[in-house]
């Protein structure tokens, strides 16, 4: 079973749509996803992820599943270097992440004092179950740290979401903790993750990433990849400086 994740096109964000890049973006990914049989595809509710989608839907003249539990990962916490104020859990400064090791645990890294404050544990959890349900759905049902295949099968299925709650399914499917997706990777606008499952033993399956963030259906069309997402390289880069 092959599972893609598809980040959505260079965002506007004021109107939870896309850029006029984004929505070129958004049909070249249409134009490599509409080649590949898809069995079923999974979509965020909001507008920019609706709207990616919704290149790949009408070219293959298909519908998608809306799940709330794909919106963009929006928990909330008092992270250090904002002690008044509330931001997103998933963008730390390197600095203050590092203070802490228990952010790198693979399961104990929604403990801490901030984390709990923010009940994150909860909200990561709502997501993890909403991908154990959809997988359970297809044939392989969640069994420890490892998948009990109940129905193997070669499908493929397409999730079209956004960077912070794709870096929350792969932490769930390789269980890892997500802040080392959240600084340590970056999934680019209409970027596609891909996952296969590996059975090496009957009814026993794991998901391994053989590809993360491509955007060779950008490349292919002699386009570059939206900045959106990064931070700047260099510090005094102010043109991509953004907190």
């Amino acid at each position: 079973m092959r599972i893609l994740i598809v980040r959505h096109a260079d965002p506007d964000y004021d109107i939870d749509s896309l850029t006029d890049t984004g929505w070129k973006e958004a049909e070249l990914a249409a134009d490599y996803l509409s080649k590949i049989n898809v069995k079923a595809f999974y979509v965020s509710p909001l507008g920019r992820a609706q709207d990616t989608a919704g290149c790949t839907l009408k070219k293959m003249d298909r519908q998608a599943e809306t799940y709330d539990w794909l919106r963009e990962f929006d928990a909330q916490i008092n992270r250090p270097d904002i002690p008044d104020g509330k931001t997103i859990c998933w963008d730390w400064l390197p600095a203050d992440m590092e203070k802490d090791r228990q952010n790198y645990d693979s399961f104990e890294w929604a403990d801490t004092d901030i984390m709990r404050a923010g009940n994150v544990k909860e909200k990561y959890e709502i997501v993890c179950q909403g991908l154990d349900d959809v997988l359970k759905k297809h044939g392989y049902e969640r069994e420890g740290m490892h998948y009990r295949v109940v129905k193997p099968n070669n499908d493929t299925i397409v999730f079209f979401c956004h960077f912070g709650v794709e870096c929350v399914l792969l932490s769930h499917l390789i269980n890892v903790s997500p802040m080392i997706l959240w600084h340590g990777f970056c999934a680019l606008p209409s970027s596609i993750t891909s996952i296969y499952t590996e059975e090496r033993r009957p009814g026993i399956a794991s998901f391994r990433i053989n590809e993360f963030g491509s955007t060779a259906h950008l490349y292919a069309a002699d386009r570059k990849p939206s900045f959106s997402a990064r931070f700047c390289e260099c510090y005094a880069n102010t043109d991509e400086r953004h907190d």
